[in-house]
């Protein structure tokens, strides 16, 4: 656009946004009107494409803090005095008014008039730096360049292992032809994964949007995913919680490993195997089997003699004392 557009276009009523419009709720509102007038949702629109060019032309000068600054100077200036006729002798009647001490003490009027071989674009180029004002195509010299295609989202559930594994899976996409789709290891339930350019490409020749895939994960039947780390329940039985024992711990996608049980090892004990968890590019999680001790449903006869045997040799105690007495003291 030339430079001489600044006064006639408001680009703040464009957008339908007021002057000091934070640059994060600029944003969403462009985003949201571009979504609305994108020529690839109203094809053969010529009013939505217009319509859209308008509001990528806003844009492109208010995203930006020096252009919204240059432009909110220039559109100060020519507030109200627009080549306006008349004004009492001595006052600025119009736009040429206004700067009739920079064309020559305001001897050369006309709408083309030059000052000292300068136009209007060079004289307002030199206010701000120069070079910035306008192009034969009707552009702006730095305003931006070619609008970015569209984000798209999608989203896809993965296998418990391929998660933890990574793998690369085919989407088909709504309307479009299907891709292939790297699943970085230990990607977790709820994560995003932005894939770069894969999402629409530019209307004017810029760079594709990217897809935004949103990861649901099934849970697995014995593990459970903590960070980086695996979690599993392991049951023991009195005997092996009480004597101690050698127990075989299953791993995810491995060999079973073999763990040790200390004697008097109660329920919720955690026993921790280095390494076997969750791999990612940047650290490895561990195995973490809590052990629940089982009570046995159905107890023979000749055990439950040997129980009330064990009861009696056992000392007197309660081992639900010290919670009682906790209990207690918040009162």
């Amino acid at each position: 656009m030339a430079s001489q557009d600044w006064f006639d276009k408001d680009f703040y009523a464009v957008l339908g946004v007021s002057k000091d419009i934070s640059a994060a709720e600029l944003k969403k509102v462009y985003r949201k009107l571009a979504r609305q007038h994108h020529p690839d949702s109203n094809p053969g629109d010529a009013k939505a494409e217009s319509r859209f060019k308008e509001i990528s032309e806003a844009h492109s000068v208010l995203a930006d803090p020096t252009l919204r600054k240059e432009y909110d100077q220039v559109r100060a200036m020519g507030s109200g005095a627009r080549f306006q006729a008349g004004g009492r002798p001595g006052q600025p009647s119009g736009f040429e008014d206004v700067f009739g001490g920079l064309f020559n003490n305001g001897q050369q009027r006309s709408s083309g008039a030059q000052a000292g071989g300068n136009n209007f674009e060079d004289l307002l180029g030199g206010m701000f730096g120069g070079g910035g004002f306008g192009s034969s195509n009707g552009g702006y010299r730095g305003a931006g360049g070619p609008t970015k295609g569209r984000d798209v989202t999608a989203s896809t559930t993965l296998d418990f292992i391929t998660a933890i594994n990574g793998e690369t899976i085919k989407l088909q996409p709504s309307g479009g032809k299907p891709i292939n789709v790297k699943i970085p290891a230990g990607v977790s339930d709820g994560q995003k994964i932005k894939l770069k350019g894969r999402g629409e490409p530019s209307y004017d020749g810029g760079s594709a949007g990217d897809l935004v895939l949103s990861i649901s994960v099934r849970k697995h039947p014995v593990f459970e995913r903590d960070g980086l780390n695996l979690r599993v329940d392991v049951p023991v039985t009195f005997v092996e919680a009480a004597l101690g024992a050698t127990i075989e711990v299953p791993t995810l996608g491995g060999d079973p490993v073999k763990l040790r049980v200390a004697p008097g090892t109660p329920s919720g004990r955690i026993l921790r195997v280095k390494g076997r968890g969750v791999t990612t590019a940047r650290d490895t999680g561990d195995l973490l089997a809590e052990v629940q001790v089982a009570v046995p449903g159905r107890i023979p006869e000749e055990a439950l003699k040997h129980l009330e045997e064990f009861a009696k040799a056992m000392p007197d105690e309660n081992p639900r004392a010290e919670l009682l007495e906790r209990a207690k003291s918040d009162h």
